[in-house]
């Protein structure tokens, strides 16, 4: 396939924010009913402010006129050191073709260009996180598995959103344990089970 890797600019936000929300559904298999303002406003925000300042550089991939695939690489800097004497990183995100031109080597020609584009602004780490249908692609062109990063657990028991969305459920367990009367529990397998109760 003749594909043009195409650059993205601030001019074509209202695009990139209809492919960034197509790519965020699909990869995490969301309702399409499901309320994604918040998100929504804040990619755009990101947006905004990443693009003109070049610590996001992203690009549409287009078959006879058509978009096909997009891709971005986010640019940032973390402290200088010996294998990475710049500090600069790029962060390879939002990989992705549409279902009918997948396997035709799209991906690797957007991949490729977001590569070139972070070395010739001297970023000498780039990094990205593989899916296990992207996995072969990103081997195949040279990444490999960073046996050493660890990341801190993304559930919050103190916050505000778990908080009203189990108070029900929190408020029961209380009941429970000032409640000298046997009662069953049951919780839904979405919920962690509570802790020890105890029965004094």
């Amino acid at each position: 396939m003749d594909i043009l890797i195409q650059p993205a600019t601030i001019q074509d936000l209202d695009l990139l924010m209809d492919w960034r929300m197509e790519v965020l559904h699909e990869v995490f298999h969301l309702p399409k009913d499901v309320d994604l303002s918040e998100l929504t406003s804040e990619n755009r925000k990101y947006y905004q402010e990443m693009l003109p300042t070049h610590q996001h550089i992203a690009c549409f991939a287009k078959w006879q006129d058509e978009i096909v695939g997009c891709g971005g690489i986010c640019i940032q800097k973390e402290m200088p050191s010996p294998d990475n004497p710049n500090g600069l990183c790029g962060y390879i995100m939002n990989i992705y073709t549409r279902k009918p031109y997948r396997q035709q080597g799209i991906g690797q020609r957007i991949v490729d260009w977001l590569i070139k584009q972070a070395k010739e602004m001297h970023v000498q780490k780039i990094y990205l996180e593989a899916s296990v249908d992207g996995k072969p692609l990103y081997q195949k062109m040279g990444f490999h598995d960073m046996e050493d990063y660890m990341k801190l657990k993304e559930h919050d028991w103190t916050s505000s959103r778990f908080f009203y969305r189990y108070f029900p459920v929190i408020l029961f367990l209380v009941f429970l344990i000032s409640s000298t009367v046997p009662v069953a529990i049951m919780v839904p397998p979405s919920i962690p089970p509570p802790g020890p109760i105890s029965t004094i």
